[in-house]
């Protein structure tokens, strides 16, 4: 089999996964806090056809290594942490992140989970949660008939009762990592901790290295959608060349049995 087509075929699967990781940036566009992705691709190792030679002339006493590339493969998906623009809402239960820091949630199973979608709730049993129904770390309860529900920049939590007195019910903290690239994607806006990520350093918003939160405001996607579709128009172009070179390679190996006969 002629190896062009195989290199060909390697530059075709990967331009069809950059134009996946597009495309799921596109669809997520208006998805609260979300993150876009890059692909990022790596050659394959080189046939060396002839390798470095010794000649001994005056000038030159060695000539290059002749090494023919065998195609491409996806290396990476990069998750891409810049801060995406705050969006009013009005909604007192509604959280924006600005700066460094993840919200923490604790799943069903005591499990630890991150995300920087604040759309909180509050239970039916007077619990801070997030839209699945998660509590909202370090779990902080309404009294009943409290009103008038403030969020600080620093992340307190207070509350009026009935009769007038403001009171703190709890504090919001935020979790950071050494590498939030490397947080595993669980779906519903949540991440999970991996040996990539490293341990989260837990703070408090406006602590030094953390951001502040922000209360009526969500952050939204930061995705750009023009960017996006320049890429996509990019990945679309790379496929058609490739998908001519293994037309070429085709047509060369055609010509080659024609020869035979």
């Amino acid at each position: 089999m002629n190896s062009a087509l195989r290199i060909a075929a390697t530059g075709m699967a990967a331009q069809q996964k950059r134009t996946e990781v597009i495309a799921n940036n596109l669809a997520n566009v208006n998805t609260t806090a979300f993150k876009r992705s890059r692909a990022s691709f790596e050659d394959l190792l080189y046939q060396a056809v002839r390798e470095v030679q010794v000649v001994g002339n005056t000038d030159a006493e060695t000539v290059n290594a002749i090494q023919i590339g065998r195609g491409t493969r996806l290396a990476a998906v990069n998750r891409i942490n810049e801060q995406g623009a705050l969006e009013q809402t009005g909604r007192p239960l509604d959280v924006a992140v600005e700066g460094d820091g993840l919200f923490a949630v604790r799943m069903n199973t005591g499990q630890l989970v991150y995300t920087r979608d604040g759309a909180f709730e509050i239970s039916d049993q007077g619990v801070l949660v997030n839209k699945a129904g998660l509590t909202v770390e370090p779990g902080i309860r309404i009294p009943d008939g409290a009103g008038n529900l403030s969020i600080g920049r620093t992340g307190v939590v207070s509350v009026t009762r009935s009769t007038g007195e403001i009171v703190d019910v709890g504090r919001i903290t935020l979790h950071r990592f050494a590498n939030p690239s490397g947080l595993f994607a669980l779906g519903e806006n949540l991440y999970a901790e991996t040996p990539a990520s490293g341990a989260p350093l837990t703070g408090n918003p406006e602590d030094e290295g953390f951001g502040r939160v922000v209360q009526g405001y969500l952050e939204s996607s930061n995705v750009e959608i023009v960017q996006e579709m320049v890429d996509m128009i990019s990945s679309q172009r790379a496929y058609e060349i490739n998908s001519k070179s293994v037309k070429a390679a085709d047509e060369m190996s055609e010509v080659a049995t024609q020869l035979i006969r």
